[in-house]
């Protein structure tokens, strides 16, 4: 078989094989995770209050994720001259939590057992959902990691308190964060619209330390202004419900909000974000493939989601 010169062994064109995330290696043993970062799939999506489907999030992503891994050492972006995600970069697949249907304690107590196996064995814990509720136990793992700040990139405030007798469903995952002790705070950008959450949400937000931004808020600021509003020195954990992204280049998602964000208004504010913070942990939300038959949203997360993982290890390498 011709190598071309510059590969050895098989093609493995993206779209042969399996389809861990990346095409990176799978760790199917907890106890045995040993990378720079992990990726888990969260694909839970009974805590929606209108369209479901978000269950497939993790396979769709990680399906559009192939796309990306063609086998060459890492990815020069020829705008920053550098080369993100090269062989000093190690991120391998966990796989999926286990849900257990109906069952949102089990379910949520499953994904935090992930989470805790990869902040155990010091990797950046990377988690795709799923509907945003699973951004609670993946919070409520962190509660022997430190100080945190979170970042929200959404299009929805996600602070109700508790409807219906519901604390724990996607409508919740801000509020139950606010509430930890080892959160010192909350930045939430590209809210906007008509939100599910009622004004006195925001009111409660704002009292309990939330700083609150607009799309149109945060294109004023620029992403840089937008980053410089995170505390100094915080260690941030980021979540990005991908309805963030206007429903023009993300229709697969739930709950679609126009007026959202284009894709360097995101990719921009994360960069920034990993230049002047400590990225901590990162997770995904909300993408529903089965609204989108082009796939566009499900290679989106993924196109994101590298782009991230290769800025934060890049500040890192320059931190060193």
């Amino acid at each position: 078989m011709s190598t071309h010169g510059y590969e050895s062994g098989r093609l493995n064109l993206p779209f042969v094989g399996i389809s861990t995330f990346g095409k990176k290696p799978y760790v199917e043993d907890w106890s045995r995770i040993s990378a720079d970062a992990a990726v888990m799939g969260a694909p839970f999506d009974a805590g929606t209050q209108w369209r479901s489907g978000a269950r497939f999030g993790p396979r769709a992503v990680r399906e559009a994720s192939t796309l990306f891994s063609f086998g060459h050492a890492g990815a020069y972006d020829h705008e920053d001259d550098r080369t993100y995600l090269g062989e000093d970069v190690s991120i391998v697949d966990i796989g999926d939590a286990d849900i257990i249907h109906t069952d949102t304690e089990r379910s949520h107590a499953n994904i935090e057992t992930g989470v805790r196996a990869m902040l155990k064995a010091g990797a950046l814990p990377v988690v795709i959902g799923g509907d945003h509720s699973i951004n609670i136990p993946c919070i409520r793992a962190f509660d022997d990691q430190g100080l945190i700040h979170v970042l929200q990139i959404d299009a929805h405030l996600d602070f109700v308190d508790e409807r219906h007798g519901v604390r724990h469903g996607h409508g919740n995952p801000m509020r139950r964060a606010a509430e930890l002790d080892y959160v010192t705070g909350l930045t939430q950008v590209g809210i906007r619209n008509v939100s599910s959450t009622a004004r006195e949400g925001y009111e409660d937000a704002r009292s309990m330390g939330s700083d609150i931004l607009s799309v149109r808020q945060a294109r004023a600021l620029g992403p840089e202004g937008v980053a410089n509003r995170i505390p100094k020195g915080a260690r941030v954990y980021v979540t990005l419900d991908i309805d963030a992204f206007c429903p023009s280049i993300a229709p697969g998602t739930g709950t679609p909000s126009h007026g959202g964000f284009l894709y360097y208004g995101v990719l921009e504010l994360l960069q920034q974000v990993a230049r002047n913070h400590d990225i901590v942990g990162f997770d995904l939300v909300e993408v529903a493939p089965d609204y989108d038959p082009t796939g566009s949203t499900a290679i989106l997360a993924a196109q994101v989601t590298l782009n991230f993982l290769g800025f934060i290890f890049d500040a890192r390498a320059k931190k060193a």
